[in-house]
């Protein structure tokens, strides 16, 4: 039985592999159907190749790795290269196929349509020139969402009794699967849904020609493809919906330097997230490194109970500490301005200005970050020799000394990864900006929306889904700039890590 399970349950996953190959692949996603054949090919190589025996335990994290991780980075980096946006989001055949789909009633007056119960199905009933030239389809279920074409007779003698025609309300039910009906008349006339009592003869708008380009059937004019703009365009030059996706090499980081509306307020929001990580990593550090000192003073009673208390903090998941964060800071009815308000007669606008809102941003990171330093620093603080402070002491060193002498050169070293790490990890930090202040307020200099507290990972999510123009190539341009800036904060903390330890042994 074992020997059989085995084979079996790779079959099976072979089978649902490329079903899933065949989904993507039928829904246009090519690369990626190709990315997953690939893995795919490469596991049925590693599984029954006893060559690769050895990597059968590897596979499953490197597979991972290659669609997770790798797929969408290189997905992004290449968006970043084409004017990817909401005005351009098919490609090129998509498109094309779309304008070539397109019709336009003709110029002969419609029919008027009833609908009519018939069992547990429907019969359409059309009829133009006052009831001279009617006529009725066969029973339609009008389920399936898929298109249908029918054909009609003639309303004549032998036909069958139609019933009373169904009110307004389900014809308004039935139209969405009436639209994707098409009536054929004896006449070979094709008749499409037009309004909500009308069918109306249709006919297409354009006709592709030899060359690519698109002729307009009722004037016969040339419409042509723009692979540099990325629309087709008649004449004259307007442009023609929708557009579709084409390579446009570095444009679009050359748009971020090269428009000062676009470079204003990248630089300063570049400027404003190097302060924000860096002031992040000092304030907590700072604060955690001296609660860990207090907390491992001999002399301070319930210390158990106070380093409990300081790291219910890291305890309450971020999302929750930010939300409430946001009402405490409230203009009209937070007890923070309340107490301001009671204290010194001011309530602090803290949303709408700039100072005051990315001072809120600092304190709220300060208190979601400085429990996991202070329990980092509590660590290093106890690998420190004892006897270092026995000697200090009887040199008659006092507290500060011993701080600034001992304490703060020992925990430094093993500190300093860890302080690239957070800071790389604030350098992103999407979700406190998005849940605290949304990036606002606004520049009113920006042609795309930009915050005086954004940060350039909220700032491009905002370029790429909140902007009407939805500039999807843009942001994934921004997205590789973070990209790089992070990864080279990595590989410096890669770096420091090994110097470190090779300092130790």
């Amino acid at each position: 039985m074992r020997k059989i399970l085995g084979p079996l349950i790779l079959a099976t996953c072979l089978a649902l592999g490329l079903y899933l190959v065949f989904i993507l692949y039928s829904t246009n996603q090519t690369l990626l159907a190709a990315i997953f054949l690939g893995v795919l090919a490469l596991f049925g190589f590693v599984y029954t190749t006893e060559r690769a025996y050895a990597y059968r335990y590897l596979f499953p994290g490197l597979a991972a790795v290659l669609v997770f991780v790798l797929f969408p980075l290189i997905y992004t980096i290449s968006i970043g290269f084409t004017n990817y946006s909401s005005k351009h989001l098919l490609s090129y055949e998509r498109a094309t196929a779309t304008l070539l789909d397109e019709t336009e009633r003709a110029n002969t007056p419609p029919y008027s349509m009833t609908l009519h119960a018939d069992g547990k199905e429907f019969r359409l009933k059309l009829e133009r020139a006052e009831g001279k030239e009617a006529y009725y389809t066969a029973p339609l279920a009008l389920r399936s969402p898929e298109t249908l074409k029918i054909d009609a007779l003639p309303l004549a003698s032998g036909a069958p009794v139609l019933g009373e025609p169904l009110p307004l309300r389900e014809v308004i039910a039935q139209q969405a699967k009436l639209k994707l009906l098409t009536v054929v008349l004896p006449n070979q006339e094709a008749l499409k849904m037009s309004g909500l009592r009308e069918f109306a003869p249709l006919s297409k708008v354009y006709a592709k020609q030899p060359d690519g380009s698109l002729k307009k059937v009722a004037t016969g004019e040339i419409i042509t493809p723009n692979f540099k703009t990325g629309f087709f365009e008649h004449a004259d030059g307007s442009k023609l919906e929708p557009g579709f996706k084409v390579y446009i090499g570095l444009d679009n980081f050359k748009h971020i330097f090269s428009d000062s509306a676009i470079r204003g307020p990248f630089l300063r929001i570049f400027g404003w997230t190097i302060f924000f990580a860096a002031a992040t990593v000092v304030t907590t550090v700072s604060l955690g490194m001296v609660l860990a000192v207090l907390l491992n003073w001999e002399a301070l009673r319930f210390r158990g109970v106070y380093r409990t208390l300081l790291f219910m903090a890291y305890a309450v998941p971020g999302f929750i500490s930010i939300l409430v964060f946001k009402g405490l800071f409230n203009n009209n009815f937070g007890e923070i301005n309340l107490i301001l308000n009671a204290l010194f007669g001011i309530k602090p606008a803290w949303f709408s200005d700039t100072g005051l809102a990315r001072t809120m941003l600092l304190i709220v990171n300060t208190w979601l970050g400085y429990p996991y330093m202070m329990v980092l620093c509590m660590g290093l603080i106890k690998a420190i020799p004892a006897d270092l402070y026995e000697a200090s002491a009887l040199a008659g060193a006092g507290p500060l000394t011993n701080f600034f002498k001992i304490t703060l050169p020992l925990i430094m070293k093993p500190l300093m990864p860890l302080m690239l790490a957070s800071f790389a990890f604030n350098f992103n930090n999407y979700v406190l900006v998005a849940l605290l202040t949304n990036g606002r307020p606004d520049y009113l200099d920006a042609t795309l929306p930009a915050g005086t507290t954004d940060l350039l990972v909220s700032y491009t999510v905002r370029i790429a889904f909140q902007d009407s123009g939805q500039h999807f190539g843009l942001g994934a341009a921004i997205s590789t700039l973070i990209f790089i800036l992070v990864a080279a904060i990595s590989l410096i903390n890669m770096r420091m890590t090994r110097i470190n330890h090779n300092q130790e042994h």
